[in-house]
């Protein structure tokens, strides 16, 4: 199943430096494990904003929205989930 989500993320201004470090590191670790094992397809910055759009391809929703929760940004942010099908006149529909 493919997803689209959108992630703005809003990290409170008053945590502490080395602790917001440590979470972005962390995010892109997490988020680089998640693309090497074609879960997470496709990241996209915005530009302009500290958010992105992505594709994830899972199983189900339950594994989507285990998969947010797991990131370690997740507590700052706002998660727009999309169900995506495939469109009709897309060249990989066609025979």
């Amino acid at each position: 199943m493919l997803f689209h989500v959108k992630m703005d993320v809003a990290v409170s201004r008053d945590l502490d430096p080395d602790e917001r470090a440590r979470l972005v590191g962390t995010e892109k670790e997490r988020a680089l494990e998640l693309q090497r094992a074609g879960t997470w397809v496709h990241l996209w910055r915005i530009v302009g904003q500290y958010s992105n759009i992505s594709i994830f391809d899972v199983d189900s929703t339950d594994e989507l929205h285990e998969i947010l929760w797991s990131l370690p940004l997740f507590p700052f942010m706002r998660v727009q989930v999309t169900p995506l099908a495939q469109h009709p006149s897309a060249l990989a529909a066609q025979p």
